[in-house]
Parts: C-alpha cells; sequence; structure tokens
C-alpha cells in the first residue's frame, strides 16, 4: 500500500474536505444505527413483547450510560402507549423512524458532496504533476520510453487511480464508523453473542483476501499493456502513408489485436476476481446470519439469553447493518489493491530523478560576450562513444557549419551544447563559464533552434510563432515572418496570423511549416543560432526560399549550422568536416576543395547526385 500512501499525500491541500467528510460521516453512522434500533419497540409492539417500565429510570454514571438511555426509551415508550395508545404509539415511532431514514441519507449525501472536491482536486494535481514531470525530464528519459505508455500513465492510470482509490477513501472513512458504533451497541446487547460472532468473521476475512492474491499483479501486467496498444494507436497515426504504401495493415493490426487480446485476458482475470467479492461477502456474511439465528435463537429460547425476541430481531437487523460497510469495506480492499498497480506505475515517473538539472547556485547568463568552446568533449547515448575527444572553438559572429556522414555525431554537439544532453567527459564552455553553471533556462535563453523537422502545435500562425516571446506584439510578429519569408503564404490564409494550421501544423507544406519554425526563432532573437538540418527535407524551390531566410536571420548571430546539404554552408566562416565522431578537416569553401580531401570526396558525392 506504499503507492496508495502517495497518493494521499496529495489530499493535504483538500484537508478541509476531508474534515468535513468525517464529520458528515460520523453523523450517518450514528443515524444509521438508530434508524435500524428505532424498530425495536415496533417489534415488541407487534409481538406483544415490549417492556411496560413504570418507574422513570435514575443516571447512574457514565458506565450505566447505555442501560440509561435504554430505559429511559422504553419508559418513554411505555408513556406514549398508556397515553395515546399502541396505534397511535406505533405511527409515532413509524414517523422516528422515517426522520431518522432522512437524516442518515442527508448526512451520507453532505458527506459525498464534500468527498467530489477532494478527489476532482486530487486527480487535477496528479495530471498537473505529471504533465511538469514529463516537460521537465531530460530528453533522453523519452528515448527509452514509448509515448503510448507515458500517455497511458497520465490518461488510464490516473483514472483507474480515480475511481479504484479515490473513491475507495469515502468507503474507508464511512464505513469502519458504521462497524465500530454497530457493534459497540451489539456488544451492550449481548455480549456473549457478539463474541461469537467475532470468531465466525475472521474465517470470512480470511477466505475473502485469499482471493485478491493476484489481484494486483494482473492490474500492473494490464495497465503496461495499455501503454503498449497506444503507442501501437500513436505509431499508427504517425506513420501510416507507410503502412498504406508497403501495404503492411495487417501486420501491424496482427501486433495491435495481441496486445489487445493479452489486455484482454488480463482484465477477465481482473475482474472475474473483482466480481467475486461482492457474491462471496454476501455468502459469507449470510451464513454468519443463519450461524447468530442458530446460535442466538437457541440461546432465547432457552431463555439462557438477556435478549427478549424482539430484542434478539433488532440484533439480527442490526448485524445485518453491519454486513453491506465490511461488504464495501472487502470490494474497496480489492479496488485499492488494483488502483495500487496504476498509482505504482504514476509515482515511477514523478519519482524519477532529473539527471540534467540546475546546481544550486547555478548563473543566469543574460548575454553571450565572446565565444563557445567544446574543450575534449566525449558523449556516448548507450555503449559506444558517438564524439571522443572533440574540441571546437566558435567565435561571436561566426557562422560555423558542421559536415559529415550520418552518424559522425553532427546533430549531437546541437543537443549537448543546449543541454538536452550532458557530456560524459571534458565541458562545453560559453564566454569561459562551463554550462553545467548556468541554469538552463537562462543558457537555452541565449539559443534559437531550427531542426530538420519543422515542430508546429495544433494552434493559430501567430501563436506558434509567439512561442519563444509570448508577449510580442503583433507588428514583431510580423516583421518576424517578413524576414523568414513567411508573410508570402501567410498573407493567403482565410485568416492571416489567426489561422489554426492543424495538428502538427499538417495543413502547411514543408517549407511553409520550416519558416514558420525560422519565424519563431527570428522573433526570440537570440544572439546564437543553431540550425540543425534545416533545409535537407525541403524540395529545391522550398530550400531555395528557406535559405535566403536563414541567411537574413544568421546576420550579425552566432551561428552553428549541421548540415546535409551542403550547397547551403559555403557562406560559412569555417566548415569542420566530422567523420566518426572527430574533426578531420576545417576550413572555408574554397580552401577544403583545394586539399581535395573529405570535404572534397562529400560535395564531389552530392554534384553527382
Amino acid at each position: 500500500m506504499n503507492h496508495f500512501k502517495d497518493i494521499l499525500k496529495y489530499e493535504k491541500k483538500y484537508r478541509k474536505f476531508t474534515i468535513l467528510n468525517i464529520v458528515f460521516n460520523i453523523f450517518y453512522a450514528l443515524f444509521n444505527v438508530l434508524s435500524v434500533l428505532a424498530f425495536i419497540p415496533v417489534l415488541g409492539i407487534l409481538f406483544g413483547t415490549d417492556k411496560n417500565v413504570v418507574a422513570k429510570p435514575n443516571y447512574e454514571g457514565i458506565t450505566k450510560v447505555g442501560t440509561f438511555l435504554k430505559e429511559s426509551f422504553y419508559y418513554f415508550i411505555s408513556q406514549k402507549i398508556e397515553n395515546d395508545g399502541q396505534i397511535n404509539t406505533l405511527l409515532f415511532i413509524c414517523l422516528l423512524a422515517i426522520s431518522l431514514f432522512f437524516l442518515k441519507n442527508f448526512f451520507r449525501y453532505l458527506a459525498s458532496y464534500v468527498i467530489t472536491f477532494l478527489r476532482t482536486g486530487v486527480v487535477k494535481d496528479l495530471r498537473d504533476k505529471l504533465y511538469h514531470k514529463i516537460v521537465e525530464l531530460p530528453i533522453s528519459y523519452f528515448t527509452e520510453k514509448r509515448k503510448g505508455d507515458i500517455i497511458a500513465r497520465m490518461t488510464a492510470d490516473v483514472q483507474e487511480v480515480e475511481i479504484s482509490i479515490l473513491t475507495s477513501i469515502e468507503t474507508i472513512v464511512r464505513e469502519p464508523l458504521t462497524v465500530i458504533i454497530a457493534i459497540a451497541i451489539m456488544l451492550f446487547m449481548s455480549v456473549k453473542l457478539t463474541l461469537f460472532v467475532f470468531i465466525l468473521l475472521p474465517v470470512s476475512g480470511f477466505i475473502i483476501s485469499s482471493i485478491s492474491k493476484k489481484l494486483k499483479a494482473n492490474s500492473v501486467k494490464a495497465q503496461k499493456e495499455t501503454g503498449t496498444f497506444l503507442s501501437f494507436i500513436e505509431e499508427t497515426l504517425t506513420g501510416l502513408r507507410v503502412i498504406k504504401g508497403f501495404n503492411s495493415e495487417k501486420i501491424i493490426e496482427t501486433k495491435f489485436n495481441n496486445s489487445t487480446t493479452t489486455f484482454r485476458n488480463l482484465m477477465t482475470s481482473v475482474f472475474h476476481r473483482q466480481t467475486l467479492a461482492s457474491p462471496m461477502s454476501e455468502f459469507l456474511g449470510s451464513a454468519t446470519i443463519i450461524a447468530i439465528l442458530w446460535f442466538g435463537g437457541k440461546e432465547v429460547l432457552s431463555n439462557t439469553s438477556s435478549l427478549q425476541p424482539d430484542e434478539f430481531m433488532g440484533y439480527i437487523v442490526l448485524f445485518y447493518t453491519v454486513l453491506n460497510p465490511i461488504k464495501l469495506i472487502t470490494t474497496s480492499y480489492y479496488n485499492i489493491q488494483k488502483g495500487e498497480a496504476s498509482a505504482e506505475r504514476i509515482m515511477q515517473v514523478l519519482n524519477t530523478e532529473n539527471s540534467i538539472k540546475d546546481k544550486p547556485n547555478a548563473i543566469v547568463k543574460e548575454n553571450f560576450e565572446s565565444n563557445i568552446e567544446f574543450k575534449n568533449i566525449s558523449f556516448k547515448y548507450k555503449d559506444d562513444y558517438v564524439l571522443n575527444d572533440f574540441s571546437l572553438t566558435v567565435k561571436k559572429g561566426e557562422t560555423v557549419a558542421l559536415v559529415g556522414q550520418s552518424g559522425s555525431g553532427k546533430s549531437t554537439l546541437a543537443n549537448l551544447i543546449t543541454r538536452f544532453y550532458d557530456v560524459n567527459k571534458g565541458d562545453i564552455l560559453v564566454d569561459g563559464i562551463s554550462i553545467k553553471d548556468v541554469t538552463k533556462k537562462s543558457l537555452r535563453g541565449l539559443m534559437g533552434i531550427v531542426t530538420q523537422e519543422s515542430i508546429l502545435f495544433n494552434d493559430s500562425v501567430e501563436n506558434n510563432i509567439k512561442l519563444g516571446s509570448e508577449n510580442a506584439s503583433e507588428t514583431e510578429v510580423i516583421e518576424a515572418a517578413e524576414i523568414a519569408n513567411a508573410m508570402e503564404f501567410i498573407k493567403d490564409l482565410p485568416e492571416k496570423l489567426k489561422t489554426n494550421i492543424g495538428d502538427s501544423g499538417n495543413s502547411l507544406s514543408g517549407g511553409q511549416k520550416q519558416r514558420l519554425s525560422i519565424a519563431r526563432a527570428v522573433l526570440k532573437n537570440p544572439p546564437i543560432m543553431i540550425l540543425d538540418e534545416a533545409t535537407s527535407a525541403l524540395d529545391t524551390e522550398s530550400e531555395q526560399l528557406v535559405q535566403v531566410a536563414l541567411e537574413k536571420m544568421m546576420q550579425n548571430r552566432t551561428s552553428l549550422v549541421i548540415a546535409h546539404r551542403l550547397s547551403t554552408i559555403q557562406k560559412a566562416d569555417i566548415i569542420v568536416v566530422m567523420k566518426k565522431g572527430k574533426i578531420v578537416e576545417q576550413g572555408k569553401h574554397d580552401d577544403l576543395l583545394t586539399k581535395k580531401g573529405e570535404y572534397f570526396k562529400l560535395v564531389s558525392m552530392q554534384s553527382l547526385g
């Protein structure tokens, strides 16, 4: 139940609702038991066994308060029968009982009303905390996890926690109160009979708990499988063009069907065990009632019990009111076992340590003054080093282009300078200060990033451009779009800047999306620009438009350009040729061509292509 306790930590913020819930549930439990006890005089009147108490009882201290209250009630009923007759007294008791039932249900409603604020509040806080954690965690965390699994934790697992755990909180508070009050009165009515009940109940409890052993294990597997098939859905939607193009619908569908079949089998087992809880506890409860009926009935008939027949019947009814709460507590135990699996998966994310975090005394760097230095850095994603003892200095105002075959470590440098990943060895310095000594926010504030894949959001053109500068005016947005050659197509859109561009900007062409990405970087107006193969996915016409936009953007800025198409970097101040994580050549375009080395080979291959 460790993760159940973790979820309950979120209750502190809503403590007033918990306290109100407990208060209302105490009243509910009290009126629940009293509504049953009110029927005992009715039974006495009907069976003619009602006690005719003629003398008003005297209060003899706290130890005999139960007897005093009981005798006082019987005295009141006796007086009522004598003055108003049995029929009118029966009517009075019925009205009293219905009033008690009303109060019982009124307080039950109030308890449920206030606990709703706790339930919905905790669910909101869990989702907010999960989202904050997902945004905060390093990119490396998500390369090892399926997107669908993360989505499942935020949706299905949080929902399961709400249904299984938070719904059970009220039951855990309310029902034990009913049981305690009822058993206290049962002990007062007959100690011998109640002790007999206590012998039977643990036997029932042992049988019920033995059923739930596999419930949590299967729930964990089921929630994990939810993540698997959600991943299939996410990958299918992303790669639908490829699936259809290769006629591989059947292959993907079979994988998805296998996942849903596994999920069905696991959930069938979970539900079978869960649904067994209620009928099993009801049967065991009924068996206990029959045992009490035999044992207690024998005592009453033999006149060896202190209970009168009407009181014994009241005792049975009272025990029956205990049975339902016990049944609900059992069901809640099952639900919590099921929800514990989801709580565990949520807490796994929330308890994940962020490996890339600011030092306690990190510097807030507000400007870029002299250079960026990669100083003897080595880095590996898993086992093999992608960069090995790599060194490079980029001076302020320079455009440095990184070229080389795929896997040579070019894009890794862009990931390292932005601290999406941390180096394994060596250091990266900005103006002589290690980037590990600078806050991530201020470091990334100095940089604008344009990647090969245009990352856009399902929002308006304007809001996509304003992502890095939300307080920018419309005039500033238009100026940035002009520099990026984006106004050319924005002016033809139905609602201009206010046009929604759809999921991932799918209503735009590749070149248009890329120009919006550039406009976003221009509006941010950073001193350092990182271009990671910004034109490699474009056709020739779009490439030329984007290249002009990039050249405008890079004016008076320090730029690190990772290039696949060599035609785009001929004007760079320095071209760095990389191979297997090391620099093999560097210099200007014409000088490198004259050397006829690696760069010459790359240019020749592209020209031939």
